[in-house]
Formats: structure tokens, sequence, C-alpha cells
């Protein structure tokens, strides 16, 4: 008999609450399982059993100085960490960039959720780092200016809590995947899209969310030519349902080579019917799009090939934006959809209620073909329509 063959776990998941007694029993067994050469790759959430919004600068601190410990009781962790997500960490008294590219070299994916420098600029320079995802959530970092990370790959930024752009690259040639969310309040001033990608030419997918508020970025056209030229996929989401949609088309003439365009109309019913609410929240009031339609007109032909709408609503304004694609886009399949995950209490709020700002989603056969009749009349396109 051939003797079976010795099992191993190379990959070990783990999440850790650091501020009990977890790290002190849960630590040395990791330790051991990393010196013994059983675990190659760790996954490693660092969690908080507070929320954010009950999180003071107090807890924060802590959970800094918890952390710290914990890696210098356990260095050994280090040289095999390939995840970290971190949760309500005040790093002004922490070396953030020594730990994460210095000592982290085998880092991959890092996700920082309601995480505070103290107001500052984080700069990273790490020509040497492998890390391919950065995750930032509810930051209270001024701005990240990433000024060389060779391999990173996709940005994920959800929310910012200062009034400057979010990020700045100065190198980040293999950055392919950007994602801005952001309900912008009355104190967040508008950016230049065109200024945030400068260093970027290789981004294929492109996210832009408002989550039914202001826009945050700044009129632009042609601008975005450089950062655009290999964008495949471009979303904008978000967009308030009373907004003109007319103004995305600056975004498609700087980006022809986009094939599938996505469009979200943010259409909450349950914030609107209660404006104190969402003041409250936002601090601010809607403001209608100031962009001119078609600042500039690119000579490159279009090659989008699926445009979607999430939200659709029958008016005026996205009848109006979907006849003007149609018209530049030969191969066009329109995609119109109703939201694909509303709220529980927008769902509350269906039939025989007051019908939603823009009426209902054409549901049935002689709605879905009043809607049809009307984006063809007077438009020559071969465009298909698929309501889902």
């Amino acid at each position: 008999m051939t003797p079976a063959k010795k099992s191993s776990v190379t990959r070990l998941r783990l999440q850790l609450c650091v501020t009990g007694d977890y790290s002190h029993e849960i630590g040395p067994l990791v330790r051991d399982a990393i010196d013994s050469g059983v675990v190659k790759e760790l996954d490693l959430s660092i969690v908080d059993e507070k929320e954010p919004c009950d999180c003071e600068h107090e807890d924060r601190l802590q959970q800094a100085q918890a952390i710290d410990g914990f890696f210098t009781a356990y260095p050994c962790v280090f040289c095999c960490l390939t995840t970290l997500l971190l949760h309500n960490v005040w790093f002004s008294n922490w070396d953030m960039h020594h730990l994460l590219f210095d000592c982290c070299k085998q880092l991959q994916h890092l996700s920082l959720d309601h995480c505070d420098v103290g107001g500052s600029v984080w700069q990273i320079n790490a020509p040497n780092s492998k890390l391919r995802i950065l995750e930032v959530c509810m930051s209270y970092l001024v701005t990240v200016e990433v000024l060389c990370l060779p391999k990173l790959e996709r940005i994920h930024y959800d929310e910012w809590f200062y009034f400057e752009p979010p990020l700045r690259f100065s190198s980040a040639p293999s950055l392919k995947e950007l994602a801005l969310l952001c309900g912008a309040t009355l104190d967040h001033q508008e950016f230049s899209l065109s200024e945030v990608l400068r260093g970027t030419s290789n981004i294929h997918t492109l996210t832009l969310n408002f989550q039914g508020e202001r826009l945050w970025i700044q009129p632009e056209g042609k601008q975005l030519c450089p950062a655009f030229g290999k964008l495949r996929k471009l979303s904008i989401w978000g967009v308030f349902v009373e907004f003109d949609l007319l103004w995305t088309i600056n975004l498609l003439e700087a980006a022809p080579s986009v094939e599938i365009f996505s469009v979200q109309v943010w259409n909450h019913a349950c914030l609107d019917d209660d404006e104190d609410i969402r003041a409250e929240i936002f601090w601010a009031q809607r403001i209608e799009p100031r962009w001119s339609t078609r600042k500039f007109t690119s000579s490159k032909p279009w090659r989008l090939k699926e445009l979607e709408i999430v939200g659709f609503r029958p008016l005026e304004q996205q009848f109006l934006f979907v006849r003007s694609v149609m018209q530049r886009a030969p191969n066009l399949k329109a995609v119109l959809k109703e939201h694909d995950k509303p709220c529980q209490d927008c769902d509350a709020m269906s039939r025989p209620h007051p019908p939603p700002r823009g009426g209902f989603y054409p549901r049935d056969k002689d709605e879905q073909e009043t809607v049809v009749k009307r984006l063809r009349d007077g438009v020559c396109s071969s465009a298909r329509f698929i309501f889902l």
C-alpha cells in the first residue's frame, strides 16, 4: 500500500477581533501554522465589534494600538499576508506605509474601512509592492496619492469625507478598474476627472456613482481622451431621476471604444417623501448638471454595443438621451430595466400609492411598444430593445 498523501492548508482566511483576548488565543496557533510551513497565504480581516457610526476617536486609536500589539507579538504574519482588511482604525501615530508596503511584501489586496490618518494626504510609493486591489470605504484620508504602485489593477473608493479629489496618480500603469462612489454634500468640491486620472492609460472599466445627489466631477470633454483611450465599460450610476442625462454624451464622445454603457437612475421615493430627512443626511440641495451638451464631437466611430438603463422611466429626458445614443451607435442593443435592488422602504411604496417621480416602468407589452415607438420616431437606427 502506498502511504496516504499528507494534506495541508496552504491558504488561511481569518477574521479577528483584537480588542479582546481573541488574539492571545488565536495568535500562537497562526504563528505555529506559519512557522511550520503549513500556511503560506493568509487572508486577514481585523474587525471591530462597534459599528462605524458608534466609533469615537478613542475607539479607533485603541483599535490601532491593539493591531500594532498583535503584529509586534506575531511578526511572522507579515511574511505570508496576502489580503488585509482593517476596520475602524486611527493611523496617525502609526507608520502605515512602512507596515503595509515594507513589511507586508506579499500583500495583494488591501481594504480600509472607516479608517483615519488625522486629515493628511496618504502617499504610496512602493515600486516593489505586489498590491493589485485597493478598497477604501468611508475614509478620513484627505487624498490617496499613488506615486508608484506598478501592479495595482483595481481601486474601489466608497465615500470620502474631505472635500478634495479623493485620488491622484503619478504612476499606476496596470490600473484597469476604478470605481468612485459618493453622495456629495454642499461642501464637496467638484474636481477634474481628467486630472485625477492623469498617470493612468489602461483603464477598461470605470464606475462613477453619485448616489442621487449632485455631480462631483467638473464638465469636461476631450480632456478625458488620454485616460479613456482603452475604456470598454463605463457606468454612470446614482443619477437623480429628474436630472438631464444628455451630459453623459460628453463622456461617450471621449471614449468611442466603450462597448457597454450603463446608466442607473436614482429614484428613491422613500427619501423624496421627506426632504427634511434627505437634507439632514446630505446637507445640500440637488443641483441640475450644468454640462453643455456635446461640447465636442469625436471623429472616431462609436463601438457601443449595449446601453443599459437601470431605473428606466418614461420621462422626456430619458427619451432624448436614448435617441441621441441611437443616432451615434449603429450596433446598439438597448436594455431597459427597473431597479434591480430597490430598498425595502421603496418596495412598500407600490401601487395603489401615488406614482413615483417619472411614473412607473412599462410592464406590459402595450406600454413597452409605446416606449419603443417614441424612441424610434424620426431616428434611423436598427437598435434592439430589451425590457427586463
